[in-house]
């Protein structure tokens, strides 16, 4: 089978990703709330006419806060120019800078890590298409389109650490949600399942219950 290839866009600046849920009012078409399944009132569809079924918006897992990054910095930097300036003292100084450009790594690794942490992925069926655009901190990277007729989410169940909700269809297939937890992806497999059966009963009130 095929991976599906993203259709060629132009690379643009990356728009600010949908506010978490403490940051102000969130809705959602699928799921519960929680970071994988929002959706800011802001991205409406353009024609009232159209039906959402799904709008998601996956943000890879950080359980570090900005105030637990800025304490551990706190704690390590000190900690790293306590060491060092004994060292120093004692007429090892070499070592100072040995822990100066520690702390230094740590610290570009943190940063790196939470600028990959932008990336996001937007899924939205609506009475159309099945839209799949990803993000990364650079702006929009892909987006894919499926007609949902034929369309097939797989996903192991119960989720193993590397099981991955694929979409197929065609012959082609993508993946999506790579970046979140196992349960979090079976999550969103089943609520995107869901709504795929009610897209296909949207003429059919009574099939859709």
């Amino acid at each position: 089978m095929r991976r599906a290839k993203p259709e060629t866009i132009r690379r643009r600046p990356l728009d600010a990703p949908p506010p978490m849920a403490d940051s102000g009012v969130m809705t959602s078409t699928s799921t519960p709330g929680g970071p994988i399944a929002e959706t800011s009132a802001a991205d409406a569809p353009a024609t009232a006419e159209e039906r959402i079924f799904f709008d998601a918006t996956l943000h890879p897992n950080r359980s570090l806060s900005p105030a637990g990054f800025r304490i551990l910095m706190l704690v390590a930097g000190s900690s790293a120019l306590i060491v060092g300036t004994l060292f120093m003292v004692a007429g090892a100084w070499p070592v100072l800078g040995f822990c100066g450009a520690e702390f230094l790594l740590l610290y570009l690794a943190f940063r790196m890590n939470y600028r990959a942490g932008r990336a996001y992925e937007r899924i939205r069926l609506t009475d159309n298409q099945l839209e799949i655009r990803r993000f990364s901190a650079r702006g929009e990277v892909g987006r894919w389109r499926f007609e949902p007729t034929w369309l097939q989410v797989s996903m192991a169940n119960p989720p193993e650490h590397d099981s991955q909700i694929t979409l197929s269809s065609h012959g082609q297939s993508l993946t999506i949600g790579a970046f979140l937890s196992p349960a979090e992806r079976l999550e969103v497999a089943d609520a995107l399942k869901d709504a795929i059966r009610r897209w296909k009963n949207r003429w059919n009130p009574a099939a859709a219950v």
